[in-house]
């Protein structure tokens, strides 16, 4: 299986090319990390995995309500969504720890955000386990739900960088 989630994988050397501005801080793994199958809730509370996303590249990102710089980050991540999401790519959005329902409503809507999931992990299960210390943290799952990249803080995600390591990614 190594192997495989291996050959599914955007080269790290020719995505550290890419890497520019924000996307330096860009953690790209030398080979696929196994990620931790924790269920989490959608926005009704209903279970779900990240083993539903399997098949695509996912940018995952990790939020709460009171974080500034998720607010700032928030809109570039719709706007990727908007551009590149489909089939082969997803932007999912975790709100981790206490993040009341309504609170993460007013947090989309103030944001002007309407194309991105309002799931939760309210017990920060998946954060803990995807070892996930501060807000944002964004991680990008190859298409079989191994950890590829990581960066840590805000990012702009809306740079030509970011596109364009995605897009590397997504066409591997």
């Amino acid at each position: 299986m190594g192997l495989g989630a291996s050959a599914n994988a955007a080269d790290p050397a020719a995505l550290e090319a890419l890497r520019d501005g924000d996307m330096q801080k860009l953690r790209v793994h030398p080979a696929p990390v196994s990620v931790t199958a924790t269920d989490f809730t959608d926005f009704d509370g209903e279970a779900m995995s990240l083993t539903s996303y399997h098949g695509k590249v996912v940018l995952l990102n990790f939020w709460a309500t009171w974080c500034a710089p998720c607010r700032k980050e928030m809109p570039m991540l719709a706007d990727l969504q908007t551009e590149l999401g489909g089939e082969d790519f997803e932007v999912v959005t975790l709100a981790t720890g206490r993040n009341p329902a309504p609170s993460m409503t007013r947090f989309f809507e103030s944001i002007d955000v309407d194309n991105l999931p309002l799931h939760r992990d309210p017990d920060q299960a998946i954060a803990r386990g995807l070892g996930v210390f501060g807000l944002p943290t964004t991680v990008i799952l190859d298409r079989d739900g191994h950890e590829i990249a990581r960066l840590e803080g805000e990012a702009d995600w809306s740079s030509e960088s970011a596109k364009a390591i995605l897009q590397a990614m997504i066409d591997s």
